[in-house]
């Protein structure tokens, strides 16, 4: 019998030491480091059919491989199917992270509920009957969605085997543990063997395997970083429990873009896809504001109307506050540099206050223009024209550079009904015979004297 061996690893960043520490070299966190069994027995995990008979791979040169494109999976989300860049490609294995109460596991089982395709839902978190509570008030019963409620990896594999489904769904990775692992669920050593069985099987049978991650207090996923790297797919799934919006990103994707985004809608009945979610933010009011502008952005290949609101007082306090939410704080600070400098505005003793609607956070520099607008609306106290909206990145000389893909931007800002936009007179525009009017601008003296004469 084989001796068992032991390790030290820390519990937040999954680094391993020989002894134990008081604190983690890697993380400097105090107290994280515990000991754990990482001797296990030499037992297959998983047995394909053909796993008997399967022959070595040989080396092949890169014009003889084929290079037929996988057909993917529909999830039947739209905006699943945009973050995950098409669909589920075969064999992948996908992590989806988020704060607790989010929604992932609504997400997830209303979407197992709606696949073409069979589904085992693994749950270690609920049991049975609850799962069934939630999917009736999400969606009509289906006959491709099998429940089981285990958390031990070779008795799930043993059901695999039983039910042969098409997708394997589990709730989540934390929650399971295999018996060749002394070490008790969660652990750093139960996480990574967990999913190292998994992607084996995955990668095997050609199966798509969906894992639901617990994240930590600093917003990263639970457990070993090399877990990230290990899956093919990272989603993030965030967004305010006191807000009903919900934003899925993709951090990580062998098969697609990271750069598309989901918008969903929290209700009673479960998740509702955002189609067109520049309705969602930009508010709806009577009366005209100052301090408020329309910014065109991107995310991905999807182009999006945001509203931004700024608000400049006369400082109170002998120090005047910058305060930012959605947006970069030291890009503001830039901001209110360039227009104190190069446009005359005296705003060093004034409180600006910059908010981007609907809960959500933009890097996409275009949106410069826009916070200038709404920075110099509500300096002025003057409203911005209805109907206007801007696209422009702003330099430190005070000019307004060019962006990519502002035909996309202007065409988004025509279909939602804006009659004025705002960019640099730099773009190379080839839109023809537009209704919108495309005032071209090259410094931020040509905006301001524009909009407040």
């Amino acid at each position: 019998m084989s001796k068992i061996k032991t390790s030290f690893f820390c519990q937040n960043c999954g680094a391993q030491y020989a002894k134990w520490q008081g604190q983690c070299n890697s993380c400097k966190e105090w107290n994280t480091i515990a000991e754990e069994i990482i001797q296990k027995e030499e037992k297959s995990v998983w047995k394909s059919a053909s796993s008997e008979t399967k022959k070595a791979s040989k080396p092949l040169k890169i014009n003889e491989i084929d290079s037929a494109q996988e057909i993917r999976m529909d999830t039947c989300d739209g905006e699943l199917n945009r973050v995950l860049g098409g669909g589920i490609v075969p064999g992948s294995l996908i992590l989806l992270g988020g704060e607790p109460g989010i929604g992932k596991s609504t997400l997830l089982l209303q979407i197992s509920l709606k696949l073409p395709y069979k589904t085992l839902y693994v749950s270690g978190e609920e049991s049975q009957k609850q799962i069934k509570m939630r999917a009736e008030r999400i969606t009509s019963n289906t006959d491709n969605c099998y429940i089981l409620t285990e958390t031990k990896t070779q008795n799930i594999f043993r059901q695999i085997q039983d039910i042969e489904p098409e997708i394997v769904i589990i709730d989540s990775i934390q929650t399971l543990h295999t018996e060749y692992i002394e070490a008790s669920p969660g652990s750093i050593s139960q996480i990574r063997e967990t999913t190292a069985e998994l992607i084996k099987f995955a990668k095997e049978t050609n199966i798509p395997v969906i894992l639901i991650g617990h994240i930590t207090k600093d917003g990263n996923i639970a457990g070993p970083k090399i877990l990230e790297h290990m899956v093919d797919t990272v989603l993030q799934f965030e967004g305010d429990r006191n807000h009903v919006y919900r934003i899925l990103r993709s951090l990580k994707n062998r098969f697609g873009s990271t750069a598309e985004l989901g918008i969903y809608e929290m209700l009673g009945s479960g998740l509702r896809e955002v189609s067109n979610p520049s309705e969602i933010l930009i508010s709806h009011k009577d009366v005209t504001l100052s301090g408020t502008a329309i910014a065109s952005t991107l995310e991905g290949m999807r182009p999006l109307m945001i509203e931004i609101q700024a608000l400049v007082s006369t400082a109170v306090y002998g120090t005047p506050q910058r305060s930012t939410t959605g947006y970069n704080a030291k890009r503001l600070n830039m901001i209110l540099a360039v227009l104190e400098k190069r446009a005359g505005f005296r705003l060093g003793t004034k409180d600006v206050f910059l908010n981007i609607t609907g809960g959500i956070s933009i890097d996409d520099p275009a949106i410069d223009l826009a916070v200038v607008a709404a920075i110099l609306s509500s300096n002025e106290d003057i409203p911005i024209g209805e109907g206007y909206c801007f696209a422009g990145e702003v330099g430190l000389s005070g000019e307004i550079r060019p962006i990519n893909r502002v035909d996309q931007r202007i065409q988004e800002a025509e279909k939602l009904g804006f009659s004025t936009i705002f960019v640099s007179k730099y773009n190379k525009i080839s839109l023809k015979n537009t209704f919108i009017k495309i005032r071209l601008v090259s410094k931020i003296e040509d905006v301001a004297s524009e909009l407040f004469g």
